[in-house]
C-alpha cells in the first residue's frame, strides 16, 4: 500500500528522528513510504491540523504517487480526520492509529490481542460518528431523529459491553499473574525486566542470556508478549528475566493503559536492565522516553542498569562502569555476537546479591523485637 507521510514541524528539537521513526513504523505497518510532506506551523489548524493550502499539496502528492493512504505524524481528532479524509479522498492514519495497527498485527499470546483490542475500541469510540456523517444533513428535533442515529447509538452501547468484557477478562489474567507473581516472591527469586526503546535488541539478549526463542526481527514492536524465563547465575542460582514490549516516542495512552497488565512484570521487577542501542544517533533522547513512560506506569523507583547494546555497530568494546560507591551503572554488550554477556552477567550477580541483602536486613528478628525494618535497634532510652 503506497503511503504519503505528513509531519508538521512544531519547532521542537526532535522532528527529523520523529520524521524517521514515522517511516519505520509505516514500513512496519505493511506500507510502502513513497514521499514525505512536511510543513512549518506554530499551532495546528482546527479543520486538517496542516492547513488548507498544505492539505491541497498532500492532496497533489497523493495524485501524483497513486497514493492509497496518508498518514500523519501527529494524534489527529476525529473532525480533521474526517475532513481529511473527504478533502483527500483517500483513507487517513494518524499515529495513534498506526501503533495500534502495528499492535494488532503483531499480538500472538491471548492477553496480547485483549490488551490490543482494548486499546483499538477506546480509540475508535471517540470516532464512531465517521461511519455516520449522513446524520449531518438531518436537525436535530423531535420527530426527524433518523435511523442512522438509533443506529449509532446501537453501536455505542455494543461497543461499550465489549469494552467491559474485555476489561473483566484482563483483570482476571492480572490476577493469574500476580498469583504467579506471589509464589515467585515466596520463593525469593531475583526478577529481571528487560525494558528499552523498541528495536533496541532486547529480544535479542533475552534470547543469548536465557537460551530462549523469543521472535527476534528488524521491526518496531517485533515483542509485544511478555516471555520470562528462569536463567542461573553462578553464586546466586536462579533468577527470572522477563522480556517486555519495546516503547516509542508519543506512545498512545490507550496502548499504556491497555497493556498494564503485562508492563506489572516491569513494576514488580528488582532490577530494570534498560537496554539501548548504542549505535543510535539518538540513544539519549531514547532513554528519555522509556523513563517518561516507566514513569507513567509507576516502575521508575526501581533500580536500573543500562545495557549499551549493539557495540559491534557502534564500534565500542564491551566493558563495565561504575559510579560513586563503586555500583554498577553501565555495561556494554552485543547480544547478537555474545560479546560483553559475561560482564552482564556478573552484573546481575552483584545487583542480585545486594538485593538479597537488603531482604536479610529488612526481615524482623524473631528473637530481638526491638529490631526494626531495615536492621536497626530502636531505643527508647534516649
Amino acid at each position: 500500500m503506497r503511503a504519503v507521510l505528513v509531519g508538521v514541524d512544531f519547532g521542537k528539537g526532535d522532528f527529523a528522528d520523529s520524521l524517521h521513526e514515522l517511516s519505520l513504523l509505516a514500513e512496519s505497518a505493511g506500507a510502502e513510504p513513497v514521499v514525505t510532506i512536511t510543513g512549518k506551523r506554530s499551532s495546528p489548524d482546527a479543520a486538517f491540523y496542516v492547513g488548507t493550502g498544505k492539505a491541497e499539496e498532500i492532496a497533489q502528492a497523493i495524485a501524483e504517487y497513486g497514493a492509497e493512504i496518508a498518514i500523519f505524524n501527529h494524534a489527529l481528532s476525529p473532525a480533521q480526520q474526517r475532513n481529511l479524509e473527504r478533502h483527500l479522498k483517500v483513507n487517513v492514519v494518524d499515529r495513534t492509529s498506526l501503533i495500534l495497527d502495528i499492535f494488532a498485527q503483531r499480538a500472538k499470546s491471548h492477553e496480547g490481542k485483549v490488551q490490543v483490542e482494548l486499546a483499538q475500541l477506546q480509540h475508535l469510540a471517540t470516532r464512531l460518528v465517521r461511519g455516520w456523517t449522513h446524520l449531518e444533513r438531518q436537525k436535530g428535533g423531535i420527530g426527524l431523529r433518523g435511523p442512522g442515529e438509533t443506529q449509532l447509538e446501537t453501536d455505542r452501547r455494543l461497543l461499550g459491553d465489549r469494552v467491559k468484557a474485555l476489561r473483566q477478562r484482563l483483570a482476571k489474567l492480572q490476577r493469574q499473574r500476580e498469583t504467579q507473581r506471589k509464589a515467585r516472591g515466596r520463593g525469593q527469586t531475583f526478577s529481571v525486566s528487560l525494558v528499552g526503546y523498541t528495536n533496541a535488541g532486547k529480544s535479542t539478549l533475552f534470547n543469548a542470556l536465557a537460551k530462549a526463542g523469543a521472535y527476534v526481527a528488524d521491526q518496531l514492536f517485533a515483542t509485544l508478549d511478555t516471555t520470562s524465563r528462569r536463567i542461573y547465575l553462578e553464586d546466586i542460582g536462579n533468577i527470572v528475566i522477563s522480556d517486555t514490549v519495546g516503547f516509542v516516542r508519543d506512545l498512545p495512552h490507550q496502548l499504556v493503559a491497555a497493556f498494564r497488565a503485562t508492563l506489572e512484570e516491569t513494576i514488580h521487577a528488582d532490577l530494570l536492565l534498560h537496554v539501548v542501542d548504542a549505535s543510535s544517533p539518538t540513544r539519549m533522547e531514547q532513554i528519555g522516553q522509556v523513563n517518561a513512560v516507566l514513569k507513567e506506569i509507576g516502575a521508575d523507583h526501581i533500580p536500573q542498569l543500562l545495557v549499551w547494546n549493539k557495540i559491534d555497530a557502534a564500534g565500542l568494546m564491551s566493558a563495565l562502569e561504575r559510579g560513586e560507591y563503586d555500583k554498577i551503572t553501565r555495561v556494554f554488550v552485543s547480544a547478537k555476537t555474545g560479546e560483553g554477556l559475561g560482564l552482564l552477567r556478573q552484573a546481575m550477580s552483584e545487583f542480585a546479591k545486594e538485593s538479597k541483602g537488603k531482604r536479610i536486613a529488612q526481615t524482623p528478628n524473631p528473637e530481638n523485637p526491638a529490631t526494626s525494618v531495615g536492621g536497626a535497634e530502636t531505643n527508647n532510652n534516649d
